[in-house]
């Protein structure tokens, strides 16, 4: 396996060449608390390198002058090598961030086919010129790839999250250097492997893990076009504060809290059974979980035996093993942040009505158990900050409007959900909801439609046609009345 025989080098240029630097990154299995691989730890030299490699790629490579259906070939390579490496990316997902294997056979590692394959059938419809007539002129719009492109991505869902923004930005005609987070750097390794066995021109994508420090570099590099950035809200500001200067390109999609409207008509048999991924999929660590759930104040405590008895059935342990439901946070510091939104809870007044600490027979590994409090108030620091662990919290409204309100009352807009036996009045409670994203009953809205933020949650979409619109420039060409034009 090219990755694990070249773990001691960065991928820039089409090759794996060695790093400037000695400083090396600890890849820590959060289930043994162990490190299980190194890889180098990248420094400005190699930014300088990587960028210089993706900006050659893309003022003088082949790439952005290919055909579409060119790139659209060798998408569609690599769709076919992801999936023929499934059970690999999801062990080495799971080893790296702790995410329990059943759910990275699925989330982490098959996802990015279907997200791949979304992307290379859409690709066509997007309209990449258009020929627009008036009594005032007559132009041929072109939509340009942008450039060069940074791509800076979190741990929890590394792969799905790196395609989510590769796959637009090369079928544009962009080149990439893809900044992997510290915890989860091999399965980028792994994926620049796949590039280049899928004939992806060198320097067309280049993989340079590195710290913040050295990322706040690349994303103020002169060689680099356009920034997209996944992960908290408060790295997403930095981004904005010293890439705007420069006047950069930048997709931002940032952190969320968002809320689960259970109206009192719902059935809450399938609504806590939606929960159980809604809201502690990926041990709480993923930014579209509803931490919030909102219910019926009539209906509160019917509603709290439900879900605190429906997380009384999540196994909680090894993530290698196929039953567990909840598995380690993903480092050290996480699990300390977690632990501490628990204390504060408690100290606000909140009720602590499942977990709240370390499961018993776990006295290794980074684990927190799956946790419930009631009696918040809204403006209390758990139902206010997004904790990125697995923690919920179910808070009473006495009407509809209230329960608008309160999933409105938040710094962030990323998604929300909407429980209800009339799917109907549900979409009218969606409409009123300010987020991103709102599923009526559990319902995902699949990769043809677009995701991101309102507020704080981001800046810009991604996924859908809307997501090749990161990754390109409009231009307008003014065109004589009789020149023909093939679209």
């Amino acid at each position: 396996m090219v990755w694990q025989d070249n773990s001691d080098r960065l991928f820039i240029g089409g090759e794996w060449v060695a790093p400037s630097g000695t400083r090396w990154i600890d890849v820590v299995n959060p289930h043994t608390e162990q490190a299980f691989a190194r890889v180098p730890e990248g420094e400005r030299a190699d930014i300088d390198r990587a960028v210089a490699a993706a900006r050659d790629a893309f003022d003088d490579g082949p790439w952005p002058w290919m055909s579409l259906v060119e790139r659209i070939a060798v998408l569609e390579r690599l769709g076919v090598l992801i999936a023929e490496r499934r059970d690999e990316i999801a062990r080495l997902v799971t080893d790296e961030m702790g995410c329990p294997i059943t759910l990275s056979l699925g989330m982490q590692a098959t996802t990015p086919r279907l997200l791949v394959d979304s992307f290379v059938a859409m690709a066509p419809e997007y309209p990449w010129e258009t020929l627009r007539e008036s009594a005032t002129g007559r132009a041929l719009v072109v939509r340009e790839p942008a450039g060069v492109v940074a791509a800076v991505i979190p741990w929890n869902n590394p792969m799905v999250i790196a395609l989510i923004k590769l796959v637009p930005a090369l079928l544009a005609g962009c080149t990439a250097v893809l900044k992997p987070a510290p915890e989860t750097p091999l399965d980028s390794f792994l994926l620049a492997e796949l590039f280049a066995e899928a004939g992806l021109p060198a320097g067309v994508v280049n993989v340079v893990p590195a710290d913040r420090e050295v990322s706040e570099y690349l994303v103020t590099h002169p060689g680099v076009d356009k920034v997209t950035f996944t992960g908290s809200t408060a790295a997403g500001r930095r981004v904005a504060e010293v890439a705007g200067p420069l006047m950069k390109r930048v997709t931002l999609e940032l952190g969320g809290k968002s809320a689960a409207i259970v109206l009192d008509d719902a059935d809450f048999g399938p609504v806590v059974e939606s929960l159980r991924i809604g809201s502690f999929r990926n041990s709480g660590q993923v930014c579209s979980l509803k931490s919030r759930v909102l219910v019926p104040r009539s209906r509160h405590e019917e509603f709290l035996d439900a879900f605190t008895a429906m997380v009384d059935t999540m196994p909680v342990g090894d993530p290698t093993d196929p039953a567990t439901q909840v598995g380690p946070l993903v480092n050290s510091r996480q699990h300390g942040r977690v632990l501490g939104y628990i204390d504060a809870g408690r100290s606000e007044g909140a009720r602590l009505v499942r977990g709240g600490g370390r499961p018993s027979g776990l006295e290794r590994g980074l684990y927190v158990e799956p946790t419930v409090f009631t009696d918040v108030a809204p403006g209390m620091r758990i139902a206010q900050e997004e904790i990125f662990g697995p923690v919920a919290t179910v808070i009473p409204y006495d009407d509809e409007a209230q329960a608008i309100a309160f999933a409105n009352d938040s710094q962030y807009g990323l998604n929300g959900s909407v429980f209800t036996s009339d799917p109907a009045h549900g979409v009218r409670i969606a409409r009123r909801i300010r987020t991103g994203t709102v599923e009526i009953n559990g319902s995902p809205v699949g990769f043809t439609a677009p995701i991101g933020g309102f507020k704080s949650s981001g800046i810009g979409r991604e996924a859908g046609l809307e997501g090749f619109d990161a990754y390109v420039e409009l231009k307008s060409i003014g065109l004589p009345r009789d020149l023909d034009i093939v679209e």
